[in-house]
């Protein structure tokens, strides 16, 4: 408890700790800048830094010039309110604020700012805050709870960063409460009903808006969330589609919106949201950051703190850089990410703009960008929260955290300004007063092409709500010559309440696909008290773009008429192909699931596999809520034996149905009478994914009594146990003896997992054995754990991982050396060092950081190498001679037998040196060494490179591979010993092994 009373307890111990520690490290704003590599064609510029402002992690630039910046100082730990607003000037016009102005003070953890009506909203878990001053002294005299409830979480993961759209709605990012298992008491509120506190029979949100993301209207105690969530930012492109980001995937898109998932209970979608990375999730990076320090559960290499995610609308970028491109900040690795948006159906894929490089990286460890922003000149603004530690301490090393170092930086921040390279200085400093505008003035900032114009001229033509401005409103609403202009000015006499349905239909009909979409969705809002609008909503169903399309099918959802009935499915087999348009033609399908269903299968194609799809999702409907004579006549169906291509619907409809059953409270009585034939299906049907799918349906519903079982489960094992017949037959009938508890079987499962089996038969078993709910399973794989092939290893591991007896044995393996740290791989090590148990978590956390200490006297010999100045060249043609010959970089330059190199340059050298030396230290996972016995007496050793069901392939070094059938195995033996020798020192001198290292941690 000591670390908690320091830190927590006292208010002066808390302060004088944080002073110490701030004072310490860091390099100075003045050299910041040479830190920095920047795209080519751009420049940076410091506009702010301490001791103007300290720890920002938001701002805002309002109408009249002033910049608000918000100041979170109790990061990590501190609630005490410490929090502040800051207005930054610049008082002589160079472009670089030289006074600052205490706006409020005493938040606690605050995340986010926006300027609204005469003050600012302020995220301020639990609550959105209004902030006014009100006597002009730049300091807040009014101070409002807008919205409370929210939970009062990690900080990284809390209520954050207000974002007003082009509809006219505030969206603030939001998700589920993390649950805190080291801080309980200060991070473990899991928040309560959202609403207005000063309309408590208002709107409400109920337990903390089921952690998804809010948008509200304060003016018309508007609010209601949004169907996905996000966790530090959000951003809009220019016509209104919303993409948000989490810690490891940097950006993704809500698809569907929450009015249309709503309208359907019955439609089971589980993600309303598409992952966009054409380069993976948790994407690679390339920092050039020099001695990063990276915490315990810190993944090296890849995306891991993305966070402040901005769709770049300013229009004063480089040509390359001005459309559908976003930017993503990653403090952790000190970098900005760039990627370009590709149409792709109704949503986008995101493209890397350079394959090994990042727009903008420090080789400073202390630069931490948390939040970007788009300013009055187009410039980007980038937000540098500038600490030693980024992470929170909930998944920190204990010495870490008792080291002091947690408040290292907390006097310190900076924002930025980057631009083009020949961009003029800023000039909004002194110039600045759109508040001042008349409307004509504001209307015609509706056209500019920087999204810091629009918006806010937007915003405050609303907020006016002059009626001299419609009749301007709507002339630029059908002005030809700006796009842009039409878009806003129709959202701003939305927000005025005083658009027209002749607009909306003259909008449906525009030129730019972007307007047809948005004037759908106003149509949307409009149909109540003009129904005539759904004949020109229907004129647009042969639209040549696929994303009005899709948004003509989720707003003809709403009406229900034959005629619209039929234009929908017209919209729903033109593009069945796309995943969300499926989704977005069943949620308008209510009560109509079976009938519908019907009639897809009256013309399924079989060789389309978008038809299994949409028949599973709605059998996956009928599952969930149709009654339970509806349901069996669809299980009888699908059950009913039927030759060819013919039943080739039964195998989704069964998964589907599965899926929905789950998701019943109370499981239909009526469905038991089926169980005979679900069991037969199950274990004698033709067509094996009929199988699966009876197999889950069983799954769902369970067995009856044991004594009407036995004969089935009798047949499960004659099956699982004939070796003539295909594997997949055999896995499903090993995986139906686990609807009940397999603790009969033990000895018959145990059997089956041998390398002389085909390994679906092997992983059905182990999953099989998982099902006892004792240790069998754990002690069974130490005993063979040497014999298991790295594919039964991976399932093996995951069987430790659901008990925490079964995970104390892990450990102890572990701790033994019987299983090696990296077998356990990087997405289950973090669950094991993040155990709620706290003996667990810090058994895990010691062994799986641990240093090994063989080879030391090696490795500290060649250390001075690391200080030696190294070649790139010379390197090179050390690796050719040394490394060439199993090693490949990024599929280039040797022999693809051990692990390509091309990812390593994230490493520190430190590490790099001590693999090269010690190769035994940490074998990467599927590079150990293995011996495999054959029946003939003979044995082959080599890296398992493939497993399939009925063989395995060996390579060894210099590109030999043997390719083995698993009947021919006699044993399965892993050596313990990476294939890659040591003594590699006796071949290259320190000199040379720092030109490797240069090599190795470049990324071209």
């Amino acid at each position: 408890m000591y670390l908690l009373v320091a830190l927590l307890g006292g208010t002066s111990i808390k302060c004088k700790q944080q002073k110490e520690a701030a004072s310490t490290g860091g390099i100075p704003p003045e050299k910041a800048l040479s830190t920095f590599e920047l795209e080519p064609g751009f420049k940076i510029e410091l506009v702010a830094a301490e001791p103007l402002v300290a720890d920002p992690v938001a701002m805002e630039i309002d109408e009249n010039g002033r910049m608000y910046v918000v100041e979170m100082h109790g990061y990590p730990l501190d609630k005490s309110g410490t929090g502040k607003i800051k207005l930054l000037t610049d008082t002589n016009g160079d472009g670089r604020m030289d006074k600052s102005t205490t706006f409020a003070e005493g938040l606690m953890l605050p995340t986010g700012i926006m300027r609204w009506k005469k003050g600012v909203l302020v995220t301020d878990p639990p609550n959105v805050l209004y902030l006014e001053d009100t006597d002009g002294d730049n300091q807040a005299d009014v101070k409002k709870t807008m919205l409370t409830g929210f939970a009062v979480s990690n900080p990284q993961h809390n209520l954050n960063n207000p974002l007003l759209g082009l509809d006219n709605w505030i969206y603030v990012g939001h998700e589920s409460a993390v649950t805190a298992k080291i801080y309980k008491e200060e991070f473990g509120d899991p928040g309560k009903d959202i609403l207005y506190p000063d309309k408590p029979k208002g709107p409400r949100l109920a337990n903390n808006a089921n952690g998804r993301s809010v948008r509200f209207r304060p003016d018309e105690y508007a609010l209601e969330t949004t169907s996905g969530d996000t966790q530090f930012g959000h951003t809009f492109d220019t016509w209104g589609r919303y993409f948000q980001v989490s810690n490891a995937n940097h950006i993704f898109q809500e698809v569907i919106a929450e009015p249309y998932l709503r309208r359907n209970p019955d439609l089971l979608v589980t993600d309303a949201t598409q992952s966009l990375s054409d380069h993976e999730n948790a994407a690679e990076v390339f920092p050039i950051t020099k001695n990063p320090e990276n915490q315990l559960l810190t993944d090296v290499g890849v995306i891991t703190s993305a966070c402040a995610l901005t769709y770049y609308q300013g229009g004063a970028f480089p040509e390359e850089f001005n459309n559908n491109v976003t930017f993503v900040a990653e403090p952790v690795s000190n970098l900005v990410h760039v990627d370009r948006l590709k149409p792709k159906g109704a949503s986008f894929a995101a493209s890397r703009l350079r394959p090994h490089k990042e727009f903008l990286a420090s080789t400073d460890a202390w630069f931490r960008p948390v939040n970007m922003y788009t300013g009055p000149d187009g410039a980007l603004y980038l937000v540098d929260y500038y600490r030693q530690i980024i992470e929170h301490p909930e998944w920190m090393a204990e010495d870490v955290v008792k080291s002091g170092a947690l408040y290292n930086g907390t006097d310190k921040g900076r924002i930025y300004r980057i631009s083009a390279q020949n961009a003029k200085p800023a000039t909004w400093t002194q110039e600045l007063n759109l508040g001042k505008a008349t409307d004509e003035q504001l209307i015609a900032k509706l056209a500019e092409p920087n999204i810091w114009w629009r918006r806010n001229a937007q915003r405050l033509l609303v907020d006016r709500n002059s009626k001299q401005a419609v009749p301007t409103l709507r002339q630029i609403a059908q002005n030809p010559t700006s796009a842009l202009g039409r878009l806003h000015a129709l959202w701003t006499l939305e927000g005025m309440h005083q658009l027209r349905p002749d607009l909306i239909i003259k909008a449906l009909q525009d030129p730019e696909q972007g307007i047809r979409e948005n004037a759908i969705k106003l149509a949307e809002l409009h149909l109540k008290e003009s129904p005539d609008l759904t004949s020109n909503l229907i004129s647009l169903q042969n639209d040549a773009n696929s994303r009005v399309r899709y948004q003509l099918l989720c707003t003809l959802g709403f009406i229900n008429t034959p005629e619209v009935n039929q234009v929908r499915q017209q919209l729903l087999f033109k593009d069945i192909n796309d995943e969300w348009v499926q989704v977005a033609a069943l949620s308008a399908l209510s009560g109509q699931n079976a009938a519908f269903l019907e009639s897809v299968l009256a013309q399924y194609k079989s060789t389309n596999p978008a038809y299994a799809s949409l028949v599973q999702r709605l059998s996956a409907m009928v599952g969930a809520r149709q009654e339970p004579e509806t349901v069996r006549r669809l299980l009888q169906k699908a059950t009913t034996p039927i030759t060819g291509e013919q039943g080739a619907w039964q195998a989704p409809v069964l998964a589907g149905l599965a899926q929905g059953l789950k998701s019943r409270k109370v499981m239909p009585t009526e469905l038991q009478t089926e169980q005979n034939v679900l069991i037969q299906t199950c274990l004698k049907h033709p067509v094996v994914s009929v199988r699966e799918g009876a197999l889950q349906i069983l799954q769902a519903i369970g067995l009856l009594a044991r004594a009407q079982t036995q004969n089935a489960m009798q047949q499960a094992r004659e099956i699982a146990s004939n070796q003539n017949l295909p594997e997949d037959q055999r896995a499903i009938a090993i995986e139906f003896l686990a609807l009940r508890n397999p603790e009969t079987d033990r000895a018959f499962l145990r059997k089956l997992i041998n390398p002389r089996e085909p390994l679906p038969v092997q992983l059905a078993a182990l999953h099989t054995l998982s099902a006892i709910p004792d240790l069998t399973v754990s002690t069974f794989v130490l005993q063979q754990w040497p014999s298991l092939s790295p594919d039964v290893r991976d399932a093996a591991i995951n069987t430790f991982m659901s008990k925490p007896e079964r995970i104390r044995l892990l450990l102890d393996a572990l701790e033994e050396g019987k299983i090696q740290t990296a077998s356990i791989g990087w997405p289950r090590s973090v669950s094991l060092m993040a155990q709620e148990d706290e003996k667990l978590r810090s058994r895990a956390r010691a062994l799986l950081t641990k240093k090994e200490d063989k080879r030391q006297e090696v490795i500290q010999e060649y250390q001075t190498a690391l200080n030696l100045g190294g070649d790139k060249v010379q390197g090179k043609a050390v690796f050719q001679r040394n490394c060439s010959v199993c090693h490949q970089i990024r599929g280039n330059q040797g022999v693809a037998f051990g692990p390509d190199l091309g990812t390593i340059h994230n490493w520190p050298p430190t590490g790099i040196l001590s693999n090269v030396l010690d190769p035994n230290q940490s074998i990467s996972d599927g590079y150990d060494m293995w011996e495999v016995a054959l029946t003939n007496g003979k044995s082959v050793q080599g890296i398992i490179a493939t497993e399939t069901p009925n063989a395995l392939t060996l390579r060894n070094a210099g590109g030999q591979v043997t390719t083995i059938a698993r009947q021919d195995i006699r044993a399965l033996k892993a050596l313990g010993m990476s294939a890659m020798p040591t003594g590699l020192e006796k071949q290259i001198n320190k000199q040379q092994m720092a030109n490797l290292l240069a090599y190795l941690r470049q990324v071209e």
